[in-house]
C-alpha cells in the first residue's frame, strides 16, 4: 500500500510520502485573483480542478491511499473513489507552513523573497474581498434587510395614517372612533370621498358588517364637522392612495419574507413564525450568531437594556426579550410566562443550529414538543406562586409588630 499526504497552501497543493518528501505538486495560477478563488473554495471544503489533477497523477504513480488534514475535504475527494485518512495537523503541512517562502523559491513558482511576499499580500487582500462577499451573500442578512424594511413601512404607514385621520376628522370627526383599522379608513375615503356619500348602500360595498355600516351612516347624518372643498378632498384623497399603495406593498414583502424564511430559517419558522424569527435574526446579526448564542440569551434578545439596568441596580432581570411577541407568552399568565419563555429559547436555540449547521428539518418535531411543555406548565401552575411574608430582620421589632395587630 502506498500512502500520499496531500497538503495545501497559498500557492499550490502538494503531496508527499511517507518519510515526508514530496512525490507531487500542482501550482496554482500565478494571477492573485485567480488563486484566492482556488484557496477560498478550498478552505469550504470543495474539491477544485487542481486537486483532481494531484489526485489523478499519484493514482498514476500506484499511491491508492491518501491523508488529508480537512475532514470535509477528505469526503468530497471520497467521490473520485480513492481511499482516504485525516490526519490534523500532518508533519508534512507543519513542514511547509514553516518555511513557504523557501518552498516557493525552490519549486519554482517564484524568483525570490520579495516577489513571494508582493504575490501573498495580494492573494490575502483577494481573499478577504471574497470572504466579505461570501458574508454579503448570505440570505439570512437579506432577511434582516428585509424585516426591517418592513418595520419601517409600519412607521411610515402609521404617521401618514395619523396625519389623514386629523386631516379628514375636520370634516367627519365621527369616522375616526368607529373604523379602527387604518387600511379600511384610507379605503372609505377613496371610494366614498365626502361624508355624504357614506350610505347604507355604499358601505355595504365596502364588505364592511351591516351593523358597523348602520353605526356610521347614523354619524354620517348627524356629524358635527365642517364641509369641505373638492380641492382639499382631493389631497386627502391622494394621499390615501399611497398609503393603500404602501398596504400593498407590505403584502407583497411580508409574503416574500414568508418564502426566504422557508429557505433559510424553516425550522425556526416553524417554531416562531417568519416574522418573529426573522427580527430575531436580524437583532442577532445573522442567523449563524443566531444559533451560537445560548438558549438564556436567546430569551432575553430584545431586553439588553432592561438586562444591563438589573446587573447595575440589582432589580430583577428580565424573563424575555422580543419573543414576548409570541403568542405562547403573550396570551399567558403572567406567573406563566418566565417558565414559557425558558421553554421556547431552548426549542429556538435548536431549530436555530439546525438551520445554520446544515441540519435536517425538524420543526415540527419541536413544536409538538414545545406544546407538550406548555400544556405540563398551564396544568401545573395553574394558579398564581403564594408569595412569602416578609418578616423584619430585627426580632425585636417583628414581636412588637405582631403585638401591634399587624401581623
Amino acid at each position: 500500500m502506498m500512502r500520499a499526504t496531500i497538503v495545501e497552501c497559498s500557492f499550490g497543493v502538494f503531496a508527499f510520502d511517507d518519510e515526508d518528501k514530496l512525490v507531487e505538486k500542482v501550482m496554482f495560477p500565478k494571477r492573485p485573483q485567480n488563486a484566492a478563488k482556488i484557496v477560498v473554495k478550498i478552505e469550504s471544503g470543495k474539491m477544485v480542478d487542481e486537486l483532481t489533477k494531484l489526485i489523478e497523477s499519484l493514482k498514476e504513480k500506484g499511491y491508492d491511499r491518501f491523508v488529508f488534514e480537512d475532514a470535509s475535504l477528505a469526503k468530497e475527494a471520497e467521490k473520485l473513489d480513492i481511499s482516504v485518512e485525516v490526519s490534523k495537523p500532518s508533519s508534512a503541512g507543519e513542514a511547509l507552513r514553516s518555511s513557504m517562502e523557501s518552498f516557493a523559491i525552490e519549486t519554482g513558482f517564484v524568483k525570490n523573497t520579495e516577489e513571494f511576499r508582493l504575490w501573498t499580500h495580494d492573494v490575502a487582500m483577494e481573499v478577504a474581498k471574497l470572504r466579505v462577499k461570501g458574508a454579503v451573500e448570505k440570505r439570512d442578512l437579506i432577511i434582516a434587510q428585509a424585516i426591517q424594511t418592513l418595520d419601517d413601512m409600519d412607521r411610515t404607514v402609521n404617521l401618514f395614517m395619523n396625519r389623514v385621520r386629523e386631516w379628514y376628522g375636520i370634516h367627519f370627526p365621527e369616522l375616526d372612533r368607529l373604523v379602527d383599522k387604518h387600511e379600511t379608513y384610507a379605503r372609505l375615503i377613496v371610494e366614498l370621498g365626502s361624508k355624504e356619500n357614506f350610505t347604507a348602500e355604499e358601505l355595504e360595498k365596502q364588505d364592511l358588517p351591516k351593523t358597523k355600516a348602520e353605526q356610521i351612516v347614523r354619524a354620517a347624518e348627524t356629524s358635527m364637522g365642517a364641509d369641505i372643498a373638492e380641492a382639499d378632498l382631493a389631497q386627502i384623497q391622494a394621499l390615501c392612495k399611497n398609503i393603500l399603495s404602501q398596504y400593498q406593498l407590505r403584502g407583497e414583502m411580508e409574503r416574500y419574507l414568508d418564502e426566504t424564511m422557508e429557505e433559510v430559517a424553516p425550522n425556526v419558522k416553524a417554531i416562531v413564525g417568519s416574522l418573529l424569527g426573522a427580527r430575531l435574526i436580524a437583532i442577532s446579526g445573522g442567523l449563524t450568531n443566531l444559533a451560537r448564542r445560548p438558549a438564556s440569551t436567546i430569551q432575553v434578545l430584545g431586553a439588553e437594556k432592561a438586562l444591563f439596568r438589573s446587573l447595575k441596580s440589582g432589580t430583577r432581570p428580565p424573563k424575555h426579550g422580543i419573543i414576548f411577541q409570541h403568542t405562547y407568552l403573550h396570551d399567558a399568565q403572567r406567573w406563566q410566562r418566565g417558565k414559557i419563555a425558558r421553554a421556547l429559547a431552548g426549542k429556538l436555540a435548536i431549530a436555530a443550529r439546525s438551520d445554520a449547521f446544515g441540519g435536517r428539518y425538524i420543526g415540527e418535531e419541536l413544536k409538538a414538543d414545545l406544546e407538550k411543555r406548555l400544556a405540563e406548565i398551564r396544568e401545573k401552575y395553574v394558579e398564581p406562586p403564594q408569595v412569602p411574608e416578609k418578616k423584619p430582620k430585627n426580632e425585636k421589632k417583628w414581636r412588637k409588630w405582631k403585638r401591634a395587630g399587624k401581623g
